[in-house]
């Protein structure tokens, strides 16, 4: 077994792992703000955020789907030893992980049922930057409005119309995680034009 593949978990998990929760809580709760988390050393690509959610919320019982280049023999090996998450296509995962260009269409995700719309599937959106800028954001956790630099509207727009179903979206880089959830409201930004 390498050693990347045993190194690079949470140094002190019980302690470490719970900040980290609470970091992705946060987020999760105010839509729009970036929050630091720390504590996972994955191996390349994903980022330190990306590693420390994916410790924190994985398990045996979670489904992860590794999505374009963060597929590679390492990660599928850091995760196992490290979750013991299995891994699955898009359609079974519960959280999937990658870049947006590689976890786009979003068809392809559990939505959850009218019975249970917390069967979904979390998407964990790695980013070459994270800023409070760009597309609008109003709903559940934000006072007034929000902003964040999302990849795209229409994805999340459409997700919203799902409501209570849907996607929920968790967006990593570096040391930095943000949020979006499925009630969230996503509109373009102020002085640029919609189409319809």
């Amino acid at each position: 077994m390498h050693a990347q593949t045993l190194s690079g978990g949470f140094e002190t998990p019980p302690v470490d792992s719970a900040h980290a929760f609470r970091a992705v809580m946060e987020a999760m709760a105010r839509p729009g703000q970036i929050k630091d988390i720390s504590g996972a050393q994955p191996p390349a690509p994903l980022s330190a955020a990306a590693g420390s959610v994916l410790l924190t919320l994985c398990d045996t019982d979670t489904p992860i789907y590794l999505a374009g280049d963060a597929d590679t023999d390492d990660v599928r090996a850091w995760l196992a030893f490290h979750t013991g998450a299995p891994l699955t296509g898009p359609s079974q995962a519960m959280f999937a992980v990658g870049r947006w260009e590689a976890l786009v269409p979003l068809q392809g995700y559990q939505i959850g049922t009218s019975e249970y719309p917390d069967r979904s599937a979390t998407l964990i959106v790695e980013c070459t930057e994270l800023t409070t800028s760009g597309a609008n954001l109003s709903g559940p956790g934000i006072k007034s409005r929000a902003a964040l630099s999302l990849p795209e509207l229409d994805a999340f727009q459409s997700n919203r119309g799902l409501f209570p179903l849907g996607l929920d979206f968790i967006f990593t880089c570096g040391g930095q995680v943000a949020a979006l959830p499925r009630s969230t409201i996503v509109s373009a930004p102020e002085g640029a034009m919609e189409v319809s």
